[in-house]
């Protein structure tokens, strides 16, 4: 159903709806659980996300950036499993912050009509004043703007194409869900760190973790506070696979199998033996 949200507790409080489930934002999210709640309906909520990227040393750097500038700018980086948290091991971050950041400075930004554009307007004006904010602050506790960091003029919500490095925990781009086509770089020591920092976050809807260790990158990767995980590659969404989060990213899942019996009522029938009450015996599992 597309309405407005005025309408959803309306229509979640009608009986003839079962259950519900809901693509959005954490906050709408918060409030759909607790009219479902009320009501005693199953729900399934896949909400914001902060996706970590994280790069081991050793890693295929090539292949890394490439899936990274994908995963953190796809639609303009208005995507709940867009890669936004970019965690760096020391060994590797310098080399891939410049790959990194001279990809993203060629990414064409235009009319989203156009077959070559690859960072359109955002969708509001609303959102482009929060991106342009939490940049701002972040800078203001010491992150530093590789790339972009600024609005575009013309016609449409259009924000540069940003990378920002030397970010920390406490900054708004680590912190809070990104919603735009900025990406915040972290620099960490080792792997154990690398995840300590992934999971770091309310939210854990997906993940990325690259290496060349594909033994470690599989323990690795179960450590992650995440609905899913992507070795050597980039979070996507396909019907093979269930998809949703954990924490503040959501409950449930969507797609395969999975998906399929979050609204199935599973019933259990029971007939007995055709004799009568004194022969009937107890029912065998």
């Amino acid at each position: 159903l597309l309405i407005p949200s005025s309408a959803t507790e309306a229509i979640i409080a009608d009986p003839r709806i079962a259950a519900i489930t809901l693509t959005g934002s954490e906050a709408t999210g918060s409030k759909v659980a607790a009219a479902a709640g009320q009501h005693l309906k199953k729900a399934v909520l896949e909400l914001g996300g902060s996706d970590p990227f994280i790069v081991l040393a050793g890693a295929d750097l090539d292949g890394a950036v490439d899936f990274a500038v994908k995963a953190r700018y796809q639609n303009t980086g208005q995507s709940c499993i867009a890669a936004k948290r970019f965690i760096l091991v020391d060994q590797i971050a310098e080399e891939f912050e410049r790959r990194f950041t001279e990809a993203v400075a060629r990414l064409p930004v235009g009319d989203p009509m156009q077959r070559e554009t690859r960072i359109g307007p955002l969708a509001r004006g609303d959102l482009r004043d929060d991106l342009d904010r939490q940049v701002r602050d972040s800078v203001a506790l010491g992150a530093r703007v590789a790339q972009g960091g600024h609005r575009l003029g013309g016609r449409g919500y259009f924000y540069a194409p940003t990378v920002l490095v030397n970010v920390l925990p406490t900054m708004p781009a680590f912190r809070q869900e990104v919603f735009g086509p900025v990406a915040a770089v972290i620099r960490v020591r080792d792997a154990d760190q690398a995840i300590a920092t992934a999971n770091d976050s309310m939210y854990g809807l997906g993940g990325n973790l690259w290496t060349a260790d594909l033994a470690a990158g599989k323990r690795l990767a179960a450590q992650i506070e995440s609905g899913a995980v992507f070795i050597n590659g980039m979070t996507a969404s396909d019907p093979r696979l269930p998809f949703g989060g954990v924490k503040r990213s959501g409950y449930g899942r969507e797609l395969s199998s999975f998906g399929i019996r979050e609204f199935v009522n599973i019933q259990t029938v029971w007939v007995g033996p055709a004799q009568g009450p004194a022969q009937q015996t107890a029912p065998s599992e």
